[in-house]
């Protein structure tokens, strides 16, 4: 088992920053890729970025390319998303996932429970 909790969320206005954390306990963290997802209102949860095993090779969705970074910490078994430049269209909980690393939600073994980001215009 692996027990992920996030914190760092909050309200932001339009072009402001936060830094997502997502400590791990458990299973040792370090065997596992790490993702985060968002979830906005009304809509499906959606891959934002992952960070693999290993080379700790990033990957982002189109929309957060330059805006967002993702590392791992694995002797703080911290896995972070600094997100700056927000947009209104950033607004959703986030959540960060133990798995492979890809972009579905179904490649994932373990979620936090979520923090919620709000960016205000």
């Amino acid at each position: 088992q692996v027990q992920l909790v996030e914190s760092g969320g909050g309200l932001v206005q339009a072009g402001g920053s936060l830094r997502l954390s997502c400590a791990a306990s458990g299973r040792t963290f370090s065997s596992f890729a790490m993702g985060w997802f968002r979830q906005a209102p009304g809509k499906e949860r959606a891959f934002v970025a992952s960070i693999t095993l290993g080379r700790r090779i990033p990957y982002y969705i189109d929309s957060v390319k330059g805006r967002f970074t993702i590392s791992k910490d694995n002797a703080k078994n911290t896995v972070y998303l600094q997100m700056n430049s927000l947009k209104p269209e950033d607004t959703a909980v986030y959540y960060c996932a133990a798995g492979t690393g890809s972009p579905s939600p179904g490649d994932y073994d373990y979620w936090g429970q979520g923090t919620q980001v709000t960016v205000s215009s």
